[in-house]
């Protein structure tokens, strides 16, 4: 797990922006960070809920993430954007593979974390996301976009040790 302060990916090296070292962002790259929230199933004594965000603009389902600011550590991003996205502050876990594609024509690398939600959240739409729905594994995987963002289920999944995507330990 990485630690509040690192937001370097594992087994980076150089400095963010530097072309041609392996594991750091191209020069130009927009970077982001999210987290796949999630809580304990409020029905379920073994399960799970993934909680994904609609956008209006792009009327798609993700999961909550965004741009980093200048200087913002990746890890204080991720929790800063789900905080903004959900209503909910979470606790961090095991880092998520990074997520790497281009939008608008630029390179974006998105960092992710798994958190859990922190009771109580109150989640109030905004013109950046309109509505947010908690669905266990197997629905949010459907329910998901690009199918870029399906992985992330299945690694948190991993994470926690859930031997079925339903849930169920």
């Amino acid at each position: 797990m990485s630690t509040p302060g690192s937001s370097g990916t594992p087994g980076s090296s150089g400095t963010p922006g530097s072309p041609g070292i392996p594991g750091s962002p191209q020069a130009g790259t927009v970077r982001a960070a999210g987290c796949v929230l999630w809580r304990r199933a409020p029905r379920s004594d073994d399960g799970i809920e993934i909680c994904l965000v609609h956008r209006p603009r792009y009327d798609d389902w993700s999961h909550p993430k965004g741009k980093l600011k200048r200087s913002e550590d990746a890890l204080a991003g991720a929790l800063r954007e789900v905080l903004e996205e959900t209503g909910h502050h979470a606790t961090p876990g095991p880092r998520l593979p990074t997520v790497h594609y281009v939008a608008n024509g630029r390179p974006k690398e998105v960092s992710y974390w798994a958190a859990e939600a922190q009771t109580p959240g109150k989640f109030i739409p905004g013109r950046e996301v309109d509505r947010i729905d908690w669905l266990v594994p197997t629905a949010a995987r459907a329910q998901l976009t690009q199918p870029r963002d399906r992985h992330l289920v299945d690694a948190l999944v991993s994470e926690l040790g859930i031997l079925g995507s339903t849930g169920a330990r």
